[in-house]
């Protein structure tokens, strides 16, 4: 598996904690590199914010265009006829993300799995499985990719990662009740899920950036 680029900023130079951060589809990694500065986190918090960029790939559903993408997508119901070798590859790409942060002496419950969109469907996958209890999981305007495969391969660790997910009521790309289908999947296996949901399309909202703070600081 190819090494993806990164865009790594540090809040401090002694960072003790990780956010692996994934973008949506045909974004990149400067997609959410504002929201850093937005989110005025305390100055004694140091934080390795890493933001990879996805694989380019052909996306079904766009005539076969190829662009960023964590997986395809060949249905505007995004729920069915899923890419599950894309979606594998993709969540063992974070997998790597998070043990190279090991590596480098940031422990597992001082990392965080986030993803808007198709990066927090690889967030949930990823974090659900993984083999240690994780800082959290930020899974934001997405849902939960092969649900059917969940109960197999749930990781006892992760029960006790807290997850926060958050969707906008008219969002017309990935449908709230996708959302809110997922947040009750994860909470009837005893995950501690935090949801928000706001008065947006497909997007992200200042409210939701303030909610995001709170909760990092809360974990962190």
């Amino acid at each position: 598996m190819s090494e993806l680029e990164s865009i790594i900023i540090e809040t401090n130079p002694q960072p003790d904690a990780a956010v692996i951060w994934l973008h949506g589809l045909g974004a990149d990694g400067n997609d959410f590199v504002p929201i850093i500065e937005q989110m005025q986190l305390p100055a004694n918090m140091g934080i390795r914010f890493v933001f990879p960029n996805a694989p380019i790939r052909p996306i079904t559903i766009n005539q076969g265009y190829p662009m960023p993408g964590w997986y395809d997508v060949s249905s505007l119901s995004i729920v069915e006829q899923e890419d599950e070798a894309g979606i594998r590859e993709s969540s063992a790409i974070l997998k790597q993300l998070c043990q190279a942060e090991e590596k480098k002496g940031i422990s597992p419950e001082r990392i965080v799995v986030a993803g808007f969109s198709q990066g927090g469907a690889i967030a949930l996958h990823c974090g659900c499985r993984y083999p240690q209890t994780l800082a959290g999981i930020m899974a934001l305007s997405t849902y939960m990719p092969l649900p059917d495969t969940l109960d197999d391969e749930f990781s006892d660790a992760a029960r006790y990662t807290p997850v926060f997910m958050a969707h906008g009521r008219q969002d017309d790309v990935v449908a709230f009740e996708y959302g809110h289908k997922s947040m009750e999947l994860l909470e009837a296996r005893g995950m501690q899920v935090e949801w928000h949901e706001y008065d947006m399309a497909h997007s992200v909202c200042m409210e939701e950036i303030i909610h995001i703070r709170q909760w990092l600081m809360n974990i962190l």
